[in-house]
């Protein structure tokens, strides 16, 4: 028996996708394999009337600020209504909606909201509504855990610092060293998977830096409990993280480190744990007290048409929580919604943006599965979780197979809601657009970045400004909503080229092209074609301290640019304000607390891309 595991904490709303899928690919090759989500059942367990109870007895007498003062003060109304709201969140009993807008719970921090609900939800959003304020009520609680509990909480997170900052092992067993309730509760958890399933391997993923540190405690409990299981890592972190690992003291916590896909790596180890020999795929382990590296498998990695379909037994979809964070309908689809993760392709077919880790084979092994598949698949998975909502996860999903796949969904005559990453391009006309819509898309997020032309053709991005006016405009007028990842730090990026950028995604949000963004400060990393090759982009890398655990991320030195790192309060204070429709005609100056030069693009620039 092989158990695959979510560690805490990833979103609340939906299974995080590596375990359905591995599962899905294990049980066609006839490999006995159960899952755990042990994110969603620690919140659960904590997020509880029991697990409240504890929780406060464990904080008694402790100092902390007023706001939690307040929380503990009232901790017998916390505890009266955690139930119901949880089971309100889970979609169990939509009647409590109506206690929640009557102001049945008590209130802390987050309450203090400068937003108008009555205008955001009107008389008749009563679920909407409801759904808000209770998302408020659990993260009062969650800042409640955060300081009088365990620092380390988030409710998509734990300890994610230690994760980002793992540059040496040494500081993360000494943080494994420390219990609290939290830990307590996901080891306890644990335990008794182990007891239900008897596996034999327990592989964890760890696609996050804030999954990693619950991993290795989860690794430390087995192998001091269970020391005849087998233990293996893999996923995002160790993907892009752990690829040059010499780390010893980590391979004496668990067995065996995977990277890239699972599907070659599993079945290759899981063979040769059960008959004590044959290849391994990419697999670092321990020999003779070193760290090795093996890929000694003649097979290739399986191409995604032939990793089968992800299965979701064991992982009640009802026990996920819709969390409304925000009154923006886009940015709510990361934490509203039971939402089944899919790709329709692996890697990305695009592959060259300068910022991303484009060497790497997440991104770099373009491979898709035909409509029929994918279609296949989709059935597949509604029969299984009883949802028809789909947020298709792939790194940027190419038009051509979004339109073959549209077609294939009407043909079929399914009734479905999805939403997936694109590129802005020019092949996202109003005709495909349309298409779209109609097999059931709702919304598209994608890369807009650092909204320049010079800085995008710099860090090839393949699109321009005029092409992302178009293709949102053609969103649009589809009834798609549109999400922006948005840059700002880009090697050679200039104060104006900030400013002239914050000026563009303003006039977007103007004109209703877009619904939601996000800022992201840029990051060097080894993998990335900039990491790579820096002086072609006018930045030098610092030399990296030899390290034996973790290795992605660079510091870098840009004689050209600007202090990137003053801008980022305010580009989020604007950025907030634009996607909430306020202050859209604010001078830019305003969102600043330093004097920022006056921006270069005329007013109508984004209304006369739109004319031609």
């Amino acid at each position: 028996m092989l158990l695959l595991v979510t560690p805490p904490f990833v979103q609340l709303n939906t299974p995080y996708p590596a375990t359905p899928v591995l599962k899905g690919f294990l049980k066609e090759k006839g490999f006995d394999v159960a899952q755990l989500d042990l994110s969603i059942d620690c919140i659960l367990e904590m997020f509880s009337s029991a697990g409240l109870r504890k929780l406060f007895d464990f904080a008694k007498g402790k100092k902390c600020s007023a706001n939690a003062h307040k929380i503990i003060q009232n901790k017998n109304e916390y505890i009266r209504h955690i139930d119901a709201v949880i089971a309100f969140l889970q979609g169990r009993d939509s009647t409590f909606a109506y206690s929640i807008n009557n102001g049945i719970l008590p209130e802390a921090k987050r309450f203090n909201i400068q937003q108008d609900l009555e205008w955001h939800f009107g008389t008749d959003g009563i679920h909407d509504k409801a759904k808000f304020l209770a998302t408020l009520f659990i993260e009062d609680i969650g800042d409640f855990i955060t300081e009088c509990v365990d620092a380390r909480f988030g409710f998509s997170r734990y300890a994610e610092q230690t994760g980002l900052n793992a540059g040496s092992f040494q500081s993360i067993l000494k943080e494994l060293k420390v219990d609290t309730p939290v830990t307590g509760i996901m080891c306890d958890l644990l335990d008794k998977s182990i007891k239900k399933y008897q596996p034999e391997i327990i592989g964890f993923t760890i696609p996050f830096p804030g999954n990693l540190l619950m991993a290795l405690k989860s690794a430390a409990y087995i192998k001091q409990h269970y020391p005849e299981i087998k233990i293996v890592i893999g996923g995002g972190f160790v993907n892009t993280e752990l690829r040059n690992l010499k780390e010893t003291e980590l391979l004496k916590l668990v067995d065996f480190v995977c990277l890239d896909d699972g599907e070659l790596c599993l079945l290759k180890l899981v063979n040769f744990i059960k008959n004590r020999k044959g290849t391994l795929a990419q697999t670092f382990k321990l020999e003779q007290g070193k760290v090795v590296y093996v890929n000694d498998a003649i097979e290739k990695d399986f191409a995604h048409k032939e990793i089968g379909t992800s299965d979701y037994e064991g992982l009640d979809m009802k026990n996920y929580i819709s969390a409304s964070e925000t009154t923006n309908a886009m940015h709510n689809l990361w934490s509203d919604g039971r939402w089944n993760k899919m790709a329709l392709a692996h890697g990305c077919y695009w592959h060259q943006c300068a910022f991303c880790d484009v060497t790497l084979d997440y991104i770099k092994r373009y491979s898709v599965a035909d409509a029929e598949v994918l279609c296949n698949r989709i059935e597949t998975i509604i029969k299984q979780t009883g949802q028809r909502g789909f947020h298709f996860v792939d790194e940027a999903a190419s038009p051509v197979v979004l339109r073959k796949l549209a077609d294939e969904i009407i043909r079929r005559k399914l009734s479905l809601s999805w939403w997936t990453n694109i590129r802005f391009e020019k092949a996202f006309t109003s005709e495909l657009c349309e298409l779209l819509a109609a097999s059931g898309c709702i919304a598209v997020s994608g890369g807009l970045e650092v909204a320049s032309d010079h800085l995008l053709t710099k860090m090839e991005k393949g699109v321009s400004i005029a092409d992302v006016v178009k293709a949102t405009a053609a969103f649009q007028a589809s009834g798609i909503m549109v999400h922006a990842y948005l840059m700002y730090g880009f090697p050679t990026q200039t104060a104006q080229e900030t400013i002239d950028s914050l000026e563009i995604v303003r006039q977007l949000f103007n004109h209703k092209l877009l619904q939601s963004a996000f800022w992201h400060r840029f990051t060097m990393t080894i993998h990335s074609p900039v990491g790579l090759d820096p002086k072609k982009y006018g930045v030098e890398r610092l030399a990296i301290d030899e390290n034996a655990f973790a290795q992605n991320n660079c510091e870098h030195v840009d004689k050209t640019g600007c202090d990137h790192s003053k801008f980022g309060k305010g580009l989020v204070k604007a950025l907030y304000n634009f996607m909430h429709d306020n202050g859209l005609d604010f001078d830019l100056q305003e969102w600043f607390e330093f004097n920022v030069p006056r921006t270069k693009i005329p007013q109508k620039y984004v209304g006369g891309l739109l004319k031609k």
